[in-house]
């Protein structure tokens, strides 16, 4: 650690630094980011491109007071080396270690909980109007990128506070654009003018002086028609203008001494401010300024050539979804496929390449993309909308009601269902079985490995109403691929295993845990039987029934949480049909928000292992040998 980085232990001494300290402070920053993620993967290359912003940002504001809510929150690792989290910087997403998001049980300085984006305005608002409720004195600021401006509820929020013009920055990340210096020069003085104190008061006086003309109203108006005219053709911002923003920049963004200067205005204007920032994602960083995209969020990686160190093995779930997809649309040119933002994510940039006529990018807007997926079902079409587990969560009603209620053919393709690991509560995708299986006319299905996982893409395709095909982060378990697609029979699971003593029934990825933990048990003199749901809904009613009538004892094993899920369907299945003596243990994740850590580490910690379904088994143990011994009971007659 070098010298200026070595000596911040909060933003206050920030606050003795010389510009030019201030810039040699970036560059020690940024190295400490790079060598950080390299190691321990994470958002490499938004946070690199608002190193100097933060400085700034905490240069103008005290964030022990004043509160600076960081959109999304994956570009808040320069804040948290800010703000007294340096020594355990380099537990940066690891168990038990810092979270890569802004989290307010880490720090007074995180002012509130993100990981999804686009709420950021929204959250600044709330504590605006509280702050003035309370009567009390502090700033107000969001920052948010350009690309969570694509999301509605961002405007949704600038409208009202628009309306309500009540005190409130919102600081605008703008990595798109590029910096023109007479656009600049020309912004900043119409920025200096628009706050300067004697521009309102002008206006006020002018107003005053034509209202007393004869017709001075009309005149006023003609006079108000010019000058928003006029405003139209030199300020580039009239959009926020016409929200209620008074609107500053754009300024650029790696500029520290500009950007005080900027913040220092918006903090002594009156009602709410836009500060538009211009930064390039991956500064100062050759290869993720050159693929930002693919240093966005990165795994452990070579610092010197920016190689990403990569496990081998089996292809993930995501790449053989984008495969699949291509070789089906090549297939079947009514298939669309449809993205929120997340065409690399969610295996889509593939079909891209070979469809751009038929692949879309909504931008950040679930809502918009299953409703546009829905409109298209309607026109004929057979949309793919591809969405993480926990982002679809933003689209809940739209599943419901534009696509469920009128049985439309769009298939959602939920990547990341169960534990993602190192990002943590706000991107573990626990909740989506629960969510939606009450759902009608929704069929919901999941892989046991990467072959499958084709085979149901097939099927989903091809059914006449709407699917769910979820599956996990990560490789697949690295069985061969069929070379043809099947359309397996919906609802229907399978038998992989025959036993006697105890009934495994498994979904997803946990099927082979299953598998694994049956063949240990067996050495232990415990048959059990496996069965591949395949199928949260419709589940396989006969197959459940007649295996679990026999054996009596059942064991449901899901990555996903226990209120609502996959073992919660089996068990109303029993009750429904009066199973009533049939003993039931569901094993999943218990009524809490998931840390972030190493996915095996936190399957190891909820018993989603093959070790944790034995140890389930074991304490059944006296039951297990009771249902024996009656068995053989019987059979002796």
């Amino acid at each position: 650690m070098t010298s200026l980085l070595k000596n911040i232990y909060s933003p206050q001494d920030l606050q003795n630094l010389s510009l030019k300290q201030l810039e040699s402070l970036a560059g020690e920053i940024r190295e400490r980011i790079i060598n950080t993620v390299a190691v321990t993967g994470g958002h490499l290359a938004p946070n690199l491109g608002v190193v100097e912003l933060t400085l700034a940002l905490h240069r103008v504001f005290n964030s022990a007071v004043d509160r600076i809510i960081w959109d999304v929150g994956h570009q808040s690792y320069v804040h948290k080396l800010l703000t007294g989290r340096q020594a355990r910087f380099a537990t940066l997403r690891q168990y038990g270690g810092i979270s890569g998001f802004p989290k307010p049980e880490e720090s007074i300085h995180d002012a509130f909980a993100t990981g999804h984006s686009s709420t950021s305005i929204s959250a600044a608002l709330g504590m605006a109007l509280a702050r003035d409720l309370n009567g009390e004195q502090y700033s107000v600021v969001a920052v948010i990128g350009d690309g969570s401006m694509t999301g509605g509820m961002a405007f949704e929020a600038m409208n009202h506070a628009g309306h309500l013009k009540t005190n409130i920055i919102v600081v605008l990340n703008d990595n798109e654009m590029s910096i023109a210096p007479n656009v600049g020069a020309l912004s900043g003085y119409l920025s200096r003018l628009r706050t300067d104190p004697k521009y309102s008061k002008g206006k006020d006086e002018i107003a005053e002086l034509l209202q007393k003309f004869p017709h001075g109203n009309k005149l006023l108006k003609v006079v108000d028609r010019l000058k928003d005219s006029l405003k139209y053709l030199v300020v580039p911002g009239m959009l926020f203008e016409e929200l209620g923003f008074t609107y500053l920049g754009p300024v650029d963004g790696h500029d520290i001494k500009a950007m005080i200067t900027m913040l220092q205005q918006a903090r002594a204007v009156s009602g709410p401010v836009m500060v538009h920032v211009l930064t390039r994602k991956g500064k100062g960083y050759q290869p993720a300024e050159e693929n930002p995209d693919r240093f966005h969020g990165v795994g452990p990686f070579d610092v010197s050539t920016g190689a990403v160190k990569k496990s081998g093995g089996a292809p993930s779930y995501t790449e053989v979804f984008g495969k699949t997809l291509v070789k089906l649309a090549k297939e079947d040119n009514k298939i669309i496929g449809i993205t929120a933002a997340m065409p690399s994510g969610t295996g889509l940039n593939a079909f891209a390449r070979e469809f751009p006529k038929r692949y879309f990018d909504v931008g950040i807007a679930e809502q918009h993309a299953v409703t546009m997926a829905a409109g298209m079902a309607m026109a004929g079409y057979r949309p793919v909308a591809a969405i993480y587990s926990t982002f679809l969560q933003r689209a809940y009603d739209q599943v419901l009601h534009d696509v469920c209620l009128q049985n439309l053919p769009v298939t959602f393709a939920l990547d990341r269902g169960g534990l993602v690991g190192d990002d943590g509560p706000t991107h573990h995708g626990v909740f989506d079985i629960a969510y939606l299986r009450h759902i009608p006319n929704i069929v919901i299905m999941s892989p046991k490995d990467e072959n499958e996982l084709q085979h149901m893409l097939k099927t989903a395709v091809n059914h006449s109403g709407p699917v769910v095909v979820r599956y996990p982060r990560g490789q697949g378990v690295g069985v061969p691929m069929d070379e043809e697609m099947q359309r397996l029979p919906i609802g229907k699971g399978e038998v992989l295993r025959e036993g006697n003593d105890i009934l495994l029934i498994a979904i997803g990825n946990m099927v082979s845990e299953a598998m694994k933990a049956a063949e240990k048990l067996s050495v232990q003199g415990i048959e059990a039987a496996v069965i591949n749901a395949r199928y949260v809904k419709p589940l396989d009613e006969e197959l459940i029934l007649d295996y679990a009538g026999r054996i009596k004892n059942v064991i449901t094993i899901e990555e996903h949480v226990l209120m609502g899920g996959f073992g919660s369907a089996v068990v109303e299945l029993l009750e429904a049909t009066g199973q009533t003596d049939i003993k039931v243990k569901r094993i999943g994740l218990p009524d809490e928000f998931v840390e972030h850590g190493k996915q095996d580490i936190l399957r190891a910690n909820y018993g989603l292992t093959a070790e944790g379904i034995i140890e389930t088994v074991l304490a059944w143990g006296k039951d297990v040998k009771k249902v024996r011994k009656l068995k053989a009971i019987r059979a002796r007659g």
